[in-house]
C-alpha cells in the first residue's frame, strides 16, 4: 500500500525534476548569500512559478497550489532535501505559517494588504514572539506590551530569533494586551509593517556561527512606541495563544516534512559513500558498525515518514492532532540529528567540509530540537494529554 495517491506522486515527480534541473546545480551559488545569489534566487522563483509549482502550502483560494497537508507532506520529501528549495517554491518558513493564519483569521482588508503579496512572493514576513529576557518555552512570560490609545495599538518590546526579519515587509507581533487577564488570554497578535516608525531590526544574531542575510537570518528586533491601527489586530484581542497554536502546530509538522527530505538525502549520501570508500581491507559498507548505522537510520526514517503522514491525514480530517504533532516533532528532530551525524562519521573529515552538504545540514539540524518549542516541552505536553485521557476514563487509542 502506497502512502500517497497517484496524483500526489505525479506532482512530487515534477518537483523532483525541477530540483534536479534547477536547484541542486545552483545550491553552492545560492548559499553564498551575496547579491548574485539573491538575483539567482529571483530567477529560480520565477521558473518555479511558471512551472505551476508555486506556494504548495496554501490552497488556490489563498493564491497557492496546495491540496492539503498530506499533499504538502508528499512534496516536501523532495523540497526538504535542499535548504533553499522552500524559498524557491515560495513555501518558506516563517512565511508559510504566517500565510496560514492570515488565510484562516485575517479580515478581507488584511488579506488584500498582507496575505496576497506574501503568497505572491512580493514580500516576506517574520513572526515576532521570542524574547531574550524570558524563556521562549513559556510564552506566558512575554513582556512586549500593546496598549490601546484611541483607535491605535502602541507597541513596546524587545524580540529576538525573529527569523527572516532582515528585509521583511511586515511582522506578526505577539504582544501582551491585557496583563491582568488569565495567562492564556493576555496576548494579542498584531500586524506591523516593517517601515512603521519605532521598528528597528537591530542585528542578525549569528546562529552556530552563521549570521545569514535576508530570509536566512534570525534577528533581534526592538519595538519602541510603534503605533498601528487596531484594524491590524489578527484574529481577536486576547486571541494570541489560540492563534499561536493554530500557527505553530502546522508549522511544526511543516518543519518535520522538510526534515524528511534532509534525512533521506543524508542517508543516501552515507550509503553511496560507504560503498565507494575503502579502508582496512574493504569497503566501509562491509563494516558492521556502518551496517548498524544504515539499518538504524532506515528504520528511523521510515518511522518518521509514517508518523508524519498519519498526523497530516488527521489535520486534513479537521483534527488539530496536538499529541501526534508534539511526539512527531520530538522524534523527528532527534532522528534528523542522528542520521546526519552518522553520515558525517562515514564520510570522515570530508563530512566536515563543504565538499558535501552534510556540515551545513548538521548546523541547521541541531537547532531543530529547540525552535518551535524545545523537546522537553513537547514531551510534557503530549504526556499530560495522554494521561488526562486515561484519568477521564477514555484511554488512548493509537490510530
Amino acid at each position: 500500500m502506497t502512502l500517497f495517491p497517484d496524483e500526489y506522486l505525479e506532482a512530487r515527480g515534477r518537483y523532483r525534476a525541477f530540483m534536479d534541473e534547477h536547484v541542486y546545480p545552483n545550491e553552492a551559488a545560492v548559499e553564498r548569500e551575496d547579491d548574485a545569489a539573491l538575483a539567482l534566487l529571483g530567477e529560480l522563483r520565477e521558473k518555479a512559478r511558471a512551472a505551476g509549482l508555486w506556494a504548495p502550502h496554501v490552497p488556490p483560494e489563498a493564491g497557492g497550489t496546495g491540496l492539503g497537508f498530506l499533499y504538502y507532506a508528499c512534496l516536501n520529501e523532495e523540497i526538504g532535501r535542499s535548504a533553499y528549495a522552500q524559498l524557491v517554491f515560495g513555501c518558506q518558513a516563517p512565511d508559510a505559517g504566517n500565510a496560514e493564519i492570515l488565510h484562516l483569521f485575517g479580515t478581507e482588508e488584511q488579506k488584500q494588504r498582507f496575505l496576497r503579496p506574501l503568497v505572491a512572493g512580493e514580500t516576506r514576513s517574520y513572526f515576532a514572539m521570542t524574547e531574550p529576557e524570558v524563556a521562549g518555552s513559556d510564552p506566558t512570560l512575554l513582556r512586549t506590551r500593546a496598549s490601546r490609545e484611541g483607535g491605535d495599538w502602541v507597541i513596546d518590546g524587545h524580540k529576538w530569533f525573529s527569523s527572516g526579519a532582515d528585509g521583511a515587509g511586515f511582522a506578526v507581533v505577539f504582544a501582551v494586551s491585557d496583563p491582568d487577564a488569565e495567562p492564556h488570554r493576555r496576548g494579542t497578535m498584531i500586524l506591523v509593517p516593517a517601515d512603521t516608525e519605532g521598528v528597528e531590526v537591530v542585528r542578525a544574531v549569528p546562529v552556530m556561527g552563521h549570521a545569514g542575510r535576508g530570509w536566512a537570518t534570525h534577528c533581534e528586533v526592538r519595538f519602541e512606541g510603534v503605533r498601528v491601527p487596531v484594524a491590524n489586530t489578527l484574529g481577536g484581542e486576547g486571541e494570541a495563544f489560540r492563534l499561536a497554536q493554530k500557527r505553530l502546530g502546522p508549522g511544526r509538522i511543516h518543519h518535520v516534512m522538510r526534515w524528511l527530505g534532509q534525512m533521506q538525502r543524508a542517508f543516501e549520501l552515507m550509503c553511496r559513500y560507504a560503498n565507494a570508500r575503502e579502508a582496512f581491507g574493504g569497503p566501509l559498507a562491509e563494516k558492521q558498525t556502518v551496517q548498524n548505522w544504515v539499518a538504524d537510520s532506515a528504520a528511523e526514517i521510515q518511522a518518521c515518514r509514517l508518523l508524519t503522514m498519519a498526523a497530516a491525514r488527521k489535520i486534513d480530517e479537521g483534527s488539530e492532532a496536538r499529541v501526534e504533532i508534539a511526539l512527531l516533532k520530538v522524534y523527528a528532530a532527534n532522528v534528523l540529528v542522528h542520521v546526519i551525524d552518522r553520515a558525517i562519521q562515514v564520510h570522515g573529515a570530508r563530512g566536515l567540509t563543504d565538499e558535501t552538504p552534510l556540515a551545513r545540514m548538521a548546523m541547521h539540524a541541531r537547532a531543530a530540537r529547540i525552535y518551535d518549542g524545545p523537546d522537553e516541552v513537547h514531551r510534557v505536553a503530549a504526556a499530560r494529554r495522554i494521561l488526562r485521557s486515561f484519568r477521564d476514563g477514555e484511554g488512548w487509542a493509537f490510530s
